[in-house]
């Protein structure tokens, strides 16, 4: 094995190693997720309902305000 590719493999391996969870950690993600998936089924109802996907888009993101990354909830898809 090349020097400069064994060096890169151990990087990767300290780095992933480094980004492990504690056991509270995991729970708190845990917690998110779970809030982050109740936010989209209620965004799923509210756009069932007929309000408009405006109006289900705010709902969305004032449940996931703080809660994940970007004004998607954590998940943004093909429009």
């Amino acid at each position: 094995m090349k020097p400069w590719l064994a060096t890169l493999l151990l990087g990767c391996a300290a780095v992933a190693h480094a980004q492990e969870h504690t056991a509270q950690q995991t729970k708190v993600d845990i917690e998110r997720h779970r809030a982050m998936a109740a936010a989209h089924e209620a965004a799923a109802k509210c756009l069932e309902s007929g309000k408009g996907e405006e109006t289900c888009r705010k709902e969305l993101q004032a449940a996931c305000k703080n809660l994940a990354i970007g004004k998607y909830c954590g998940m943004k898809h093909a429009h």
